[in-house]
């Protein structure tokens, strides 16, 4: 698979569409992020930062001259669902799922996962109408490299965990690749399109961190993460797919902790040798 960045003219007018710069990202990909910075959610007495848990955003890249693959997901408090879907579906773009990744959360959120095939500006300008209707501020420009020194020890969790990881927004993210070749729809989905597995630490103090995040499984992987995630104090709020016709099928396994930033990591490590996934990608 190609692994070469997308590059910035390629994808301008999508861009345009937007009204901000996307991350350019391996194999073709972009994404535009628009977290849910409006939003004051609490779950458990923590204040949830958009980055560990409100983090909508859309991802394309090229199938054809000018024809392109969407994934993404939208944060929405229950009364923005219905005409942000309507807007989405009269311009095009599937919603592939409906579900809470949070429980307990004040106010309640719903997440709308969405995919779609066809004119990238198309699609960029209906899933930007459709983040209109809701208070989200768009971003603008690009954030300031941010020091891993955020309230826990970023290089002990790291080194736990087996991969890299990177701090944006006072959030310790990892995104990790599973080994399986992805498709949706019989299009090619790489790591960078989203589906695989999300991993999130925000810092509450005295070392210790809420985790938030998916876990991307195969059917016979969920029971095995499900039963080291319960017996290690660390709650599976949800479980679902996040699309309709991927290959092979993924079930998301949505988390939440809050505890010794290490010891959930030694937890999420456990829970990770039961997948497919190998530490160090």
């Amino acid at each position: 698979m190609d692994q070469k960045p997308a590059s910035t003219v390629e994808w301008k007018s999508v861009a345009d569409a937007f009204g901000f710069a996307g991350d350019l990202l391996p194999a073709g990909v972009i994404r535009f992020n628009m977290p849910r910075k409006d939003l004051h959610v609490t779950v458990g007495g923590v204040e949830v930062k958009p980055g560990l848990a409100l983090g909508a955003w859309a991802a394309f890249r090229h199938v054809g001259k000018n024809d392109a693959m969407v994934m993404g997901d939208l944060v929405l408090t229950e009364e923005e669902v219905a005409p942000v879907m309507k807007t989405l579906a009269d311009g095009g773009v599937e919603v592939t799922a409906i579900h809470n990744h949070l429980i307990g959360e004040s106010p309640r959120i719903v997440y709308i996962h969405m995919g779609g095939h066809g004119d990238p500006v198309k699609m960029a300008r209906t899933i930007k109408q459709a983040v209109s209707l809701t208070k989200s501020p768009f971003p603008q420009g690009g954030g300031a490299k941010e020091s891993d020194d955020i309230g826990f020890d970023v290089a002990a969790v790291r080194k736990i965990l087996g991969h890299p990881g990177n701090v944006s927004g006072g959030v310790l993210h990892f995104n990790v690749a599973r080994p399986e070749k992805l498709t949706e729809e019989g299009m090619d989905t790489p790591p960078s399109m989203g589906m695989g597995v999300s991993i999130n630490f925000q810092p509450t103090g005295n070392g210790k961190a809420a985790v938030a995040g998916d876990f991307a499984l195969l059917g016979k992987e969920v029971g095995p993460v499900l039963k080291v995630l319960q017996d290690n104090g660390v709650q599976a709020t949800a479980l679902h797919s996040h699309a309709l016709n991927d290959m092979p099928r993924l079930f998301y396994m949505h988390i939440w902790a809050n505890d010794d930033a290490q010891k959930l990591a030694h937890v999420l490590r456990t829970a990770l040798d039961k997948t497919a996934v190998k530490s160090g990608g």
